[in-house]
């Protein structure tokens, strides 16, 4: 039997054991008084020959107080309780991360860049969706979809962890990474929609409009998450790249992002605007879009019990008529 499932319905009957303990005990001091006795001046004409039957009369009792703290127990329902479950998951959520790699993202305001704090932060973030699918962008001058939806979330990691600058051409063009994650979109099945759209910059090349991916989201039920990734005030940006070592030379530079831009489109989408201003921000902002964004799990639970108060009324009686067989039989007193 497993104890971890065993459990008493109407566990109160237990305090009834006190009273079998005070039989106990008033059995124990009043024990003398339960055999007859017979004073003769002398024995000296008696064979008097100790009967083993005497000595065991007590067990009549003892079968007794048994029977009773078997009923006792049998009152308190003793079961063993088997719990089935059965998790129903509807239809998750499908996200696409739309992440700017523009060389900006090497700006060392979060550490140690904006790009490899963001990968860490996104990975953890993958990691506690596991009904959801996702898909991943990227966009600097350009765009493209580096991983398509799916709900493999291995190859999602992977694709986050293994995200670099200098695939694209340079430049940030917000409309054309916002575009790029509705057109994934825009055949999925799922009731709920959304795009965590990353940046750090002001949109400044790009062939499609912001304002125009938005109304496409917009009318396709998708809502936008956006982030301005960057402290206020200046940080330390890449310049140039010396072409002997290869190395990426650094210069304070002010920090630009386009929040009224970003604003706008988590306002026109029904979304939210975040501003990551270090590592902890960022970190705290995905939280917060992971509690916003839960995919609906039911629950149903299966309780299968095994009643046990059978058995003890069972041995109960069983006592109770091997005492009264005893007492009538082997223990029968004429007296």
């Amino acid at each position: 039997m497993n104890w971890n499932n065993f459990e008493f319905l109407n566990p109160e009957f237990l305090w009834l054991l006190i009273l079998v303990i005070l039989l106990v005990i008033w059995y124990f001091f009043m024990r003398k008084k339960d055999t007859a006795i017979l004073t003769m001046p002398s024995v000296k004409g008696f064979k008097v020959k100790a009967s083993i039957l005497s000595k065991l009369k007590p067990i009549l009792y003892v079968l007794r107080l048994l029977a009773l703290a078997a009923i006792v127990v049998a009152l308190a329902r003793p079961r063993n309780v088997s719990v089935s479950k059965k998790t129903k998951t509807n239809r998750g959520i499908d996200i696409v991360m739309a992440i700017d790699v523009s060389a900006s993202m090497l700006a060392r305001d979060l550490k140690p860049n904006r790009l490899e704090a963001l990968k860490k932060v996104a990975v953890n973030f993958v990691d506690r969706r596991p009904n959801d699918r996702i898909g991943i962008v990227v966009y600097a001058g350009e765009s493209f979809t580096q991983t398509p939806i799916t709900s493999d979330k291995a190859i999602v990691k992977r694709t986050i962890s293994e995200l670099k600058w200098g695939q694209l051409e340079g430049g940030t063009a917000i409309g054309m990474g916002l575009g790029s994650g509705v057109n994934r979109l825009k055949e999925s099945k799922a009731k709920s929609k959304v795009i965590i759209l990353l940046t750090d910059g002001v949109n400044n090349s790009g062939n499609i409009d912001p304002r125009t991916a938005t109304e496409l989201a917009k009318e396709l039920g998708i809502k936008v998450y956006t982030i301005g990734i960057g402290t206020n005030g200046m940080a330390d940006f890449p310049w140039s790249k010396d072409p002997r070592t290869g190395q990426l030379n650094f210069r304070k530079q002010q920090v630009e992002i386009d929040e009224d831009l970003l604003k706008e489109i988590a306002s026109e989408t029904k979304g939210k605007y975040f501003r990551a201003i270090d590592n902890t921000s960022l970190k705290e902002i995905y939280n917060e879009i992971d509690k916003l964004e839960k995919t609906k799990i039911e629950e149903f639970k299966y309780y299968n019990y095994q009643e046990m108060y059978r058995s003890l009324v069972l041995l109960a009686l069983g006592l109770l008529l091997l005492e009264f067989l005893l007492r009538n039989t082997l223990f029968k007193s004429f007296i």
